[in-house]
């Protein structure tokens, strides 16, 4: 079964954590979806390309997100495991990162994600492994 509703109205505030710093605009999450831009400019390494590990916390990011909608209330997910494999680099403008689903299943969801520059050229291609959780609430 698909979920497209759409969860963007009910996500954390993002001020004051990793994401703000980041630049990273959340557009679409869904259980199964998530997309987010993020700027090069201010993520860049020494080399003036974006930083690999920016492009990690974009995917764990989107990931995470859409992870937490299929876990749902009284659940939560937090990522056990993050790969990345950066195809090619960003010297400037937005890059755009969608995590699709994988695996969904009752303690583990599974995404992938691309992470492609204006262009659409893929920049980084990424998987993340959440665990999803029962709450103490």
């Amino acid at each position: 079964m698909t979920d497209t509703t759409d969860a963007t109205a009910s996500l954390p505030p993002a001020a004051g954590t990793l994401i703000e710093r980041m630049g990273i605009e959340i557009t679409e999450v869904t259980r199964e979806r998530a997309v987010g831009t993020m700027p090069v400019a201010g993520n860049i390494q020494p080399y003036g390309l974006l930083h690999g590990g920016a492009s990690g916390v974009l995917a764990e990011t989107l990931g995470s997100y859409a992870a937490q909608v299929h876990a749902g209330p009284g659940r939560a997910a937090v990522g056990i495991e993050l790969s990345a494999t950066h195809h090619r680099s960003a010297r400037s403008g937005i890059v755009t990162g969608t995590a699709t689903a994988l695996h969904l299943g009752r303690t583990l969801a599974t995404y992938q994600v691309v992470v492609e520059d204006a262009d659409g050229r893929r920049i980084c291609t990424a998987r993340l492994t959440c665990m999803v959780i029962d709450t103490d609430a």
